[in-house]
């Protein structure tokens, strides 16, 4: 039995942390907390309240953004998601939300990092351990920047393996917002894993392919399609919808004969040209095995290297998805 358990007080508080950081704090440049009113640089500082309901219930909802050369991707459709889902579970914006342009702006400039990972969360906010959301006075935003990590190159240039998961999908309801309850995509990449494998993707109760645990799936499909699962099952990937609207291109350039959505079978998997992951950190990534079963000639495709070209081309070009930042 532990004996030295000490009273942890006001007054000596910040002398029971710990001052060394932890490994992985390396990876954490900047937080911003509304409950605390200001931007946290220290790691150790990074910290929420433990009767706030996102910690007990998973009661509340996030978004992933990315950082690319000084500039954040897709902001706004990201934003729009996020909002999208607080709705959704009718969740109230706290009074900081509307400044949250603003919020992010300067977290990076606190951060001081031009490539990382954004991570807003809008949580029920503290005030009780029950599952009535109606005891928290108020919401909370607690946004995260984090660096950024490229994938191994070998992984783009090699492709990846995917295995499909027994994890039961969602429900169309829950499986549209991005909420923080994410046991199943937990348990998701924890399969995999546990596999061999790094990415797993889920099946319908149709036997359709649904998504991965963070990431949208999609085919380059017999007859030459581009196709990508309903997003009525399947969270609407910022990604996904954007590699979309560029394999348009590829359409008129007559590469591929079209693109949409579609039920797609492991079978309909197997017999493809191509298969692709696509998500905010990973961009888009070729997938050469899938379910043990070798995807065309087991290397990645052309399709997907055009579609990475004109994403990688689109995430540092175009300045109609890119929100500037005044760096000094």
């Amino acid at each position: 039995m532990t004996t030295n358990l000490r009273s942890i007080t006001r007054k000596n508080f910040f002398s029971s942390i710990s001052p060394d950081q932890r490994q992985w704090h390396y990876n954490y440049l900047a937080m911003y907390s509304s409950w605390h009113h200001g931007i946290i640089t220290d790691p150790v500082l990074m910290l929420i309240p433990i009767d706030d309901h996102l910690v007990h219930r998973g009661d509340g909802v996030f978004d992933v953004m990315r950082c690319v050369n000084g500039r954040i991707y897709q902001m706004e459709s990201h934003l729009k998601r996020l909002e999208a889902s607080a709705r959704a579970i009718s969740l109230n914006f706290p009074p900081e939300h509307q400044d949250i342009r603003d919020i992010i702006k300067r977290l990076i400039l606190a951060g001081g990092d031009k490539e990382c990972i954004i991570r807003t969360i809008i949580s029920r906010g503290p005030g009780g351990y029950s599952t009535n959301p109606f005891e928290c006075p108020s919401s909370q935003l607690y946004i995260n920047v984090i660096r950024y990590h490229e994938l191994e190159e070998k992984d783009h240039r090699e492709g990846v393996s995917v295995v499909i998961s027994k994890v039961p999908i969602k429900e169309s309801f829950f499986a549209t917002i991005k909420s923080c309850n994410y046991l199943q995509n937990v348990l998701m990449k924890m399969e995999a894993i546990n596999a061999g494998y790094k990415y797993s993707v889920n099946i319908d109760d149709s036997g359709f392919l649904g998504e991965g645990s963070t990431e949208n799936i999609g085919i380059v499909s017999e007859d030459n399609h581009v196709k990508i699962p309903s997003f009525e099952h399947t969270l609407a990937g910022t990604t996904a919808k954007r590699v979309m609207e560029l394999a348009d291109r590829l359409v008129k350039d007559r590469i591929i004969k079209g693109v949409g959505f579609a039920r797609i079978s492991p079978e309909d998997v197997y017999r493809s040209r191509e298969v692709v992951l696509m998500g905010t950190s990973i961009n888009i990534l070729p997938v050469v095995n899938f379910n043990g079963k070798t995807i065309g000639n087991g290397s990645p495709g052309p399709v997907y290297s055009k579609l990475s070209d004109l994403l990688w081309k689109d995430m540092h070009e175009n300045k109609d998805l890119l929100t500037e930042i005044e760096w000094e």
